[in-house]
């Protein structure tokens, strides 16, 4: 357990280091106007005249112009044993976490942070990229209210066992793992889909979906504060 470098009752938006654009940023600032960065992901507040409450990482991204914009809030971590964006979920409590930058670049950029998501089991996290938004979904069951016809993949990130209803090809208690079954060219059927999920399984959508992904996760995230 880390004490935290940020502590805060609204949402963020953390910035990494990969492609990200105007369209994925606005998406992100709407729900979290409040931006931390990831090493080299102050580059990209800088390039946007952002300016992140907070730069957390090992530093070997960083530019020199992004280290001096913004070197009052620079906080590095030396541990070589975690990635940046590891870094940043440890040290962050947040409500909610709209991540950008994180996914579209290295594939092994995007694996250790997919990686990530399922062993700190962080729940209140959003990726967000180009053309998909995605949530590992929590354990248990929950519900989604989404826009039938679209398609949605339900990936595990490990060994999980998953029902749902309301996909056109539902699960009924359905072991799945890397290595065995995914559900990768799914589609919603009804408007409220619903899962029962022991596990860690990732939910990935349409970027269009981002608003109902951001109401289901802060629906759960009141749920479990009750």
């Amino acid at each position: 357990m880390f004490d935290p470098i940020v502590h805060i009752s609204s949402p963020i938006t953390l910035l990494g280091g990969a492609d990200t654009d105007n369209s994925q940023l606005n998406i992100c600032l709407k729900v979290a106007p409040s931006v931390v960065a990831a090493d080299g992901g102050a580059d990209h507040a800088l390039r946007h005249g952002l300016t992140p409450i907070a730069v957390i990482g090992d530093m070997d991204s960083l530019s020199v112009a992004a280290g001096a914009a913004f070197a009052s809030g620079l906080h590095r971590v030396s541990e070589q044993d975690s990635t940046d964006f590891e870094k940043c979920l440890t040290r962050i409590v947040a409500p909610l976490i709209m991540a950008t930058g994180f996914l579209g670049g290295r594939l092994d950029h995007t694996l250790a942070v997919l990686g990530t998501l399922a062993r700190l089991r962080a729940h209140h996290v959003i990726l967000v990229s180009q053309d998909d938004v995605c949530v590992l979904l929590p354990q248990g069951r929950s519900t989604w209210h989404l826009s039938p016809g679209l398609r949605a993949a339900v990936l595990p990130l490990g060994q999980a066992q998953v029902s749902s209803h309301g996909l056109r090809w539902d699960l009924a208690s359905r072991a799945m793992a890397p290595d065995g079954l995914v559900s990768s060219s799914n589609a919603v059927a009804q408007p409220a889909v619903t899962f029962d999920v022991t596990g860690p399984v990732l939910l990935t959508l349409p970027l269009s979906e981002c608003d109902a992904v951001v109401a289901g996760v802060l629906a759960q995230v009141s749920s479990s504060a009750r």
